[in-house]
């Protein structure tokens, strides 16, 4: 299958292209520099140049495939719903050209989307659309298109994660090294789930080769860790300061982190792994926090 990826030299999207390559599939990646086009070669894929914002390079690369894996994202959280907005356009405009076929088209949106009520986990069959987090805009876009007969899979990620990069821990990380002190709110019970970045993009393969039209598929190796255990490894391997922080104190000092650090973000895959067959296998997320 000829596969055009998004984001293919981001930190999930050159996972992906691997694993494809590595499933004898062929890739034709979407990049914005010269420096990602000699990677992808050196990969062994096509490049097509262009970015979220470039509408017909998108349609062109969704044109020339048999299937879409869309995992580009702009992460500036300082502009994070006009991000979801920028979003919802590009997953409009790649679903256009795959009108009146069966190629897949897999977005990816954030575990939240599918919290059922406070105080419970994501599941994969249900979809708030009304959740206050923004990123919701991505998966009404696919259902947009659904009811149009576009071949719509959702991959719904957690906290994705390696020794680099632990996706919002990394800002948690960053946010102590910059205050000099590793911080959580209260008694630092709340959860996040998460997922290795390996996993993560075996299971993006999974759900091309194998989903469902409509599904929603979760990156979710590890149901919950506490913040308190996430801010603990922190400190531990920074060798600074572990401190909680009343909830009026922690809004200054994590300032748009603070959105985040007292949420539970926790959800399941029980449904993800009996369908697609996905075991996840890699290191957890304390684990590779300790070689941060």
């Amino acid at each position: 299958m000829r596969v055009f990826v998004t984001g293919a030299t981001g930190f999930v999207g050159s996972r992906v292209v691997a694993q494809l390559l590595g499933a004898g599939h062929q890739v034709l990646g979407l990049t914005r520099s010269q420096a990602g086009a000699q990677a992808l070669e050196a990969a062994g894929a096509e490049v097509l140049y262009g970015n979220l914002e470039d509408l017909p390079s998108l349609q062109q690369g969704a044109e020339a495939c048999d299937a879409v894996i869309h995992t580009a994202f702009d992460h500036d959280f300082s502009h994070f719903a006009e991000n979801c907005q920028k979003d919802a356009r590009a997953i409009l405009a790649m679903g256009s050209v795959l009108e009146g076929s069966e190629r897949p088209l897999l977005i990816t949106s954030g575990a939240a989307a599918g919290v059922v009520a406070p105080g419970q986990p994501s599941i994969e069959d249900h979809f708030d659309p009304h959740h206050a987090n923004p990123r919701v805009a991505s998966e009404l876009a696919g259902e947009a298109l659904s009811r149009r007969g576009v071949n719509v899979v959702v991959m719904r990620l957690s906290q994705i994660h390696d020794t680099v990069k632990q996706g919002l821990v990394s800002y948690a990380v960053a946010h102590a090294q910059r205050t000099g002190r590793s911080a959580y709110v209260g008694e630092g019970l709340n959860r996040w789930s998460a997922a290795h970045v390996t996993d993560t993009a075996l299971l993006y393969r999974l759900a091309l080769e194998k989903g469902r039209p409509g599904a929603r598929y979760h990156a979710v190796a590890e149901e919950g860790v506490s913040f308190k255990r996430i801010a603990e490894a922190v400190a531990l391997r920074l060798g600074l300061p572990l401190v909680s922080l009343p909830e009026k104190e922690a809004a200054v000092h994590f300032g748009w982190l603070s959105g985040f650090v007292a949420m539970d973000l926790v959800a399941t895959s029980t449904k993800t792994r009996a369908e697609l067959g996905w075991t996840p296998n890699g290191p957890g997320l304390l684990e590779d926090l300790q070689g941060v």
